[in-house]
């Protein structure tokens, strides 16, 4: 066991809860957690795309933004930067996401299912470890993978 699986899959249960919160507005059940440099969560997001009819409402999107206004209102001395966080998400971000993950300076990111049509955390691309990005984060996949992945998979079959 490495040194953070425990962690990583405790926080892995918090961001499947924001995840299974989606569902009440039909969104795609993906959730997502910031954790602060002391271990606590500083921000909590879900895809919100049909409850707020915003394309960019993707889990990791609003918890960066929540993450970036927390730390703005505590005073902290980077703002926006959120250079000593961990984001957990249950599905592989998406470039988009990738992207922001990225400008947010995010150092490490912990994620559930692999998402092989659009991830950017190895499936498709490699947004968060391309060696001509001014930053590279720390990737942790595949925790709780089949819990994550089965949500998605539900959802779907539902849908058809």
């Amino acid at each position: 066991m490495k040194r953070d699986d425990a962690r990583h899959a405790r926080w892995m249960g918090l961001a499947l809860e924001e995840a299974r919160a989606a569902l009440g507005t039909g969104d795609v059940p993906i959730g997502a957690v910031i954790i602060g440099p002391d271990g606590s969560v500083i921000a909590t997001g879900r895809n919100e795309r049909e409850a707020s009819g915003d394309p960019t409402a993707h889990a990791e999107v609003v918890a960066i933004r929540a993450a970036a206004a927390a730390l703005r209102d505590s005073g902290h001395d980077d703002g926006w930067r959120l250079s000593e966080c961990t984001l957990v998400v249950t599905l592989e971000p998406c470039a988009m996401c990738a992207g922001a993950i990225v400008l947010s300076r995010i150092p490490r990111v912990v994620f559930g299912a692999w998402d092989e049509k659009a991830g950017a955390s190895g499936s498709v691309f490699e947004i968060l470890r391309e060696p001509r990005l001014n930053h590279w984060v720390e990737v942790f996949p595949g925790v709780r993978e089949a819990e994550c992945a089965t949500l998605l998979t539900d959802f779907f079959r539902a849908m058809r």
